[in-house]
């Protein structure tokens, strides 16, 4: 059981973690050539959340039921109401944005010290802003794991 809590942790460590970071990729940016690294290592980053998410609920789905745990259990509830809503934020809304901005930076004929346009610019905001909505609930639910309130 001990390594199965180890697994869980550490699976959601790694499927969440990208979240409390990336703003420093698809923050404000000062010149094209940041705009294209940053899309580059946010492709990357992605595969973390979908590997780590998964193994996480599947682990955590185990716990539940091997630890008769009930799923009228405020925490349990509220951490996967908070898990879904990370995936709704990061897949269903700052993925499609982050596609429409690959497409343009991989369409930009723009050199790496050429200033960031508008609508670049406008996207990277957007972006930043859906991941802020999924760290503060990525925070959330790591409280809820932690803490584990009972009310």
């Amino acid at each position: 059981m001990r390594y199965l809590v180890l697994l869980h942790v550490l699976s959601a460590i790694i499927g969440v973690g990208p979240a409390f970071f990336i703003h420093a990729l698809f923050g404000k940016k000062d010149n094209f050539g940041e705009v294209r690294s940053a899309f580059k290592l946010g492709s990357k980053l992605e595969l973390f959340p979908k590997i780590g998410g998964t193994i996480a609920v599947i682990t955590g789905l185990i716990l539940v039921f091997a630890d008769d745990w009930r799923f009228v259990s405020f925490w349990i509830l509220a951490s996967l109401v908070l898990y879904v809503g990370i995936q709704v934020l990061v897949i269903g809304f700052a993925a499609p944005v982050t596609k429409k901005l690959g497409k343009l930076v991989n369409e930009s004929g723009l050199s790496s010290d050429a200033p960031v346009p508008e609508e670049h610019a406008g996207l990277l905001h957007r972006i930043n802003r859906l991941y802020y909505g999924a760290t503060v609930m990525g925070v959330l639910l790591f409280v809820m794991m932690i803490m584990k309130p009972f009310y």
